[in-house]
């Protein structure tokens, strides 16, 4: 994957796949601390040890509605998180949830880009508009938060995936990326 935001992007809809119905992703870019730390947690089914302790295998998928039983998602942002001197764990267990955590050393050359947030959580939101997505950004000097429940409020029960909600989604998440 190119940029974090397709990693940002599978993980969610893994979470999806998983039974979530709420999301929280949080994203915090210090230079100060020259680390760029992507922490994403849900409410899905979890898993147990066993799968656990396979999942960042490539080989390895709980997905069965496929021939092909591989998952790259995890694996490939693990190698991400190494390659650029950081890290990656992992917290689950069965009916608990699942929270990653994949740390990135900032200024390292290998880093990869965030890349289109607001083009991700656009897309999360127009396939899953009834799913409770939370993501909050945090720079070393601000922060903001995009919680599609209080959206849902401000909407006073127009869908989410709307097409001119869609685009302001998308532009107002990308804004706060732009002022940081």
């Amino acid at each position: 994957m190119e940029d974090l935001s397709l990693h940002i992007l599978d993980i969610a809809e893994n979470s999806i796949d998983a039974g979530a119905d709420r999301i929280e992703i949080n994203i915090k870019d210090s230079v100060v601390s020259n680390t760029v730390i992507l922490t994403i947690t849900d409410n899905g089914g979890g898993m147990d040890a066993a799968t656990l302790e396979k999942v960042t295998d490539p080989f390895f998928s709980t997905k069965t509605v496929r021939k092909k039983r591989f998952g790259l998602g995890i694996p490939l942002l693990s190698q991400a998180c190494e390659e650029s001197g950081g890290g990656m764990s992992i917290d689950s267990a069965p009916g608990k949830g699942t929270m990653i955590t994949a740390g990135f050393r900032r200024s390292h050359i290998d880093r990869k880009p965030l890349g289109d947030m607001g083009a991700t959580m656009m897309t999360l939101i127009g396939g899953h508009p009834e799913i409770n997505f939370v993501l909050t950004v945090e720079h070393d000097k601000d922060s903001y938060r995009l919680d599609t429940e209080e959206l849902r409020q401000e909407l006073d029960g127009a869908p989410l995936n709307l097409p001119e909600v869609l685009r302001l989604v998308k532009d107002d998440v990308n804004e706060a990326f732009k002022e940081a």
